[in-house]
């Protein structure tokens, strides 16, 4: 094979290689425009169904926060504190299996684990349109938890098996900023679904479960027909685009390591501390992801709003996130930088909690949950795509990403807990200082994986290699990005 080849050279009867013609993979070039039109075709592909069925999983969850304004509580009979254990025990289930559900997503396929987990969660929210009292209220959301925990971790990683790791970050916003559209979405369609409220002798709360849990079950099939279990040989690819596909997992297998599960790489998973760092962010971040997209119609009605407005403001605050993340975290992929967008941010949202706490004038406190919106998207899907990036090989990965979100979403359990009461002091005082000790955190995460890499520089200069771990991203030619 010569020394530097591009697909142009390439001729129709050599598309079709098999695995030895690889040794030197790392010496093939592929036409910049040639690959950016698979980009693209990949985009159109995976990004929209991806999208739509994380829209339709946030809708599910959240939804308890648009019905509550529309009196839900009273209908089953809830006090206040039984409604809030109701929205923190959905994450008791969904904490427990998000590891075990990435790690198995291998084993199972990708297809038959997402199509069967939105099945199931679908069902539990149309049922959920149908409870009489607090008992079967925790039924449902014990179930959605369990469904539900399996999603993002499989979806995250699917995206890892598609693109490479400077083309990731831009991808995880896509999936990120429907945590910020299905905000805007739910409120309008609270909106709209509550005027239905005695058709069919059913209350409006009930319908926004019945008609959102019967999309969801829409989002199944779309997953079904459109995520094949091997991306590289999809349906719609050309012979010389999936030539391009696997010239492009095997560039990265150097550092993707072996495809067959080992109890060594949990392990290694467990005591690295990229692990810790970005779990205690997740955590802190996750307090204001679950406050805020749970409890902003309640803070709005708060204000002083009626229930149908309350809705209906929340959706130019969920707009305005999701537009200002998706910038930043193009801008993060182009420029390979996480802390710094992360740090600036937090900022922002460090500076609306103390206006929704130290103000009493209301269009103020409404301003201040734009500035809040900020940190709450972008510092959750930022900081999944700074782990995403810098942890290989797959099975490592998907260890350490469901960890991840097993600890972050602990936050939700406590989320239910300190947004409790109106006008939220506790609550707003907690995610303010959640804020605080993240930004520490992300500072310290940020000099660890500068530290690493000048260990790596000092290897390759000649300085004997006494690393614990040198296998995956590990290797000395392994980057990490801060």
């Amino acid at each position: 094979m010569a020394e530097t080849e591009k697909v142009d050279d390439l001729k129709p009867t050599e598309l079709d290689v098999k695995e030895t013609d690889f040794e030197n993979v790392e010496n093939i070039v592929l036409d910049p425009k040639k690959e950016k039109k698979l980009l693209m075709k990949l985009d159109l592909a995976f990004v929209p169904i991806i999208m739509v069925t994380y829209l339709s999983c946030f809708l599910d969850r959240t939804n308890i926060g648009n019905v509550k304004v529309a009196g839900m509580p009273e209908a089953i009979g809830a006090s206040d504190s039984q409604f809030s254990t109701a929205v923190s025990i959905f994450y008791v289930t969904y904490v427990l299996l998000e590891a075990p559900w990435a790690v198995l997503m291998k084993k199972l396929t990708p297809r038959n684990i997402l199509t069967g987990l939105c099945i199931v969660w679908s069902v539990a929210t149309v049922f959920t349109g149908f409870v009489e009292n607090v008992a079967s209220l925790y039924a449902t959301r014990l179930i959605l938890g369990a469904c539900e925990a399996g999603l993002f971790p499989c979806l995250n990683l699917y995206l890892t098996m598609v693109y490479r790791r400077e083309e990731q970050a831009k991808r995880v916003s896509y999936l990120m900023s429907c945590a910020a559209i299905s905000g805007a979405v739910g409120g309008l369609l609270a909106y709209g679904l509550l005027h239905m409220d005695g058709i069919g002798g059913k209350a409006g709360w009930r319908w926004v479960y019945i008609i959102e849990g019967l999309f969801s079950i829409v989002c199944a099939l779309l997953i079904w027909f459109g995520l094949p279990n091997d991306p590289a040989n999809a349906y719609f690819l050309t012979d010389e685009e999936k030539w391009m596909m696997r010239v492009r997992n095997e560039q990265r297998r150097h550092y993707m390591g072996s495809e067959h599960f080992t109890w060594e790489e949990m392990w290694l998973a467990l005591r690295d501390p990229k692990l810790a760092f970005s779990a205690v962010v997740q955590f802190c971040q996750d307090i204001l992801l679950y406050g805020f997209s749970t409890f902003l119609p309640t803070i709005l009605q708060s204000i002083g709003y009626d229930s149908l407005m309350s809705n209906v403001l929340t959706v130019p605050v969920y707009i305005w996130a999701a537009i200002v993340f998706v910038i930043l975290a193009f801008m993060a992929d182009r420029y390979s930088k996480f802390a710094v967008f992360l740090i600036g941010s937090n900022v922002f949202g460090i500076i609306g909690y103390i206006l929704l706490l130290s103000v009493s004038n209301n269009s103020v406190k409404y301003f201040a949950t734009y500035l809040c919106g900020i940190a709450t998207y972008t510092g959750v899907g930022l900081n999944i795509a700074w782990l995403n990036v810098n942890v290989a090989p797959h099975y490592r990965r998907a260890m350490e990403i469901g960890l991840q979100q097993t600890v972050g979403n602990c936050a939700g359990i406590v989320a239910g807990q300190i947004y409790r009461k109106s006008p939220y002091v506790l609550g707003n005082s907690f995610s303010l200082g959640a804020l605080v000790v993240a930004q520490g955190v992300i500072a310290v995460h940020a000099w660890y994986l500068r530290r690493e890499n000048a260990e790596k520089v000092a290897i390759e200069g000649g300085k004997e290699d006494t690393r614990r771990v040198r296998t995956g991203d590990g290797e000395v030619e392994f980057r990490y990005h801060y």
